[in-house]
């Protein structure tokens, strides 16, 4: 199994690189899979009916819902914890503390040591495509598999460069994957 990435050759439009081509790497994405399909191969790896894993994938969602608009951090087996959270502005008076401070509200999601384990172990498959669309290179990994498990990047969650120190300004990942332990802040 290996994850299969796109690395397109670009004209970048901001920051260093402006004005020059660069090669940006981006997942590629299969499809979105059928819920239906889902619990179809839940239910056979069971050994329950699908109707029945039917009935408890409605009713997990349902719970996971009310529990974390509740506040709570939901583990999900497998998988990890999820939870709500938000930015918002500060303010030095209690007096001026209202909810149109909040900017976002956001999910954060907590991958399990399991499942970074399981990303870190899978291979990846880089096809690199020119300018014009044409493949000129394959690249297959043998790296360490270093997993990002979406920490405070200041930034919302999304990676920017190549750990190199350049910023190729065309980031498509994203949503908020880390914490909420950076302060608000006035803007």
């Amino acid at each position: 199994m290996a994850l299969k990435v796109k690395a397109k050759e670009r004209l970048q439009k901001v920051g260093k690189y402006a004005g020059t081509y660069r090669y940006v790497m981006l997942p590629e994405i299969y499809s979105s899979l059928a819920q239906e399909k889902v619990i179809r191969e839940a239910a056979l790896r069971s050994g329950v009916s699908e109707g029945v894993m039917h009935a408890c994938w409605d009713a997990a969602g349902e719970v996971i819902k009310a529990w974390a608009c509740e506040g709570h951090s939901i583990p999900m087996p497998g998988l990890g914890t999820m939870r709500f959270s938000l930015s918002a502005r500060t303010v030095s008076d209690v007096n001026d503390v209202k909810v149109s401070l909040i900017r976002t509200r956001r999910i954060i999601f907590t991958p399990a040591v399991e499942l970074k384990d399981e990303l870190r172990n899978t291979g990846i498959n880089i096809t690199c495509y020119d300018r014009d669309g044409n493949i000129v290179k394959q690249v297959t990994s043998d790296d360490p598999g270093v997993v990002e498990d979406g920490g405070d990047t200041g930034n919302g969650g999304q990676q920017t460069g190549d750990n190199t120190g350049d910023n190729t300004g065309d980031n498509t990942g994203g949503g908020d994957n880390g914490g909420d332990n950076v302060p608000g802040g006035d803007e």
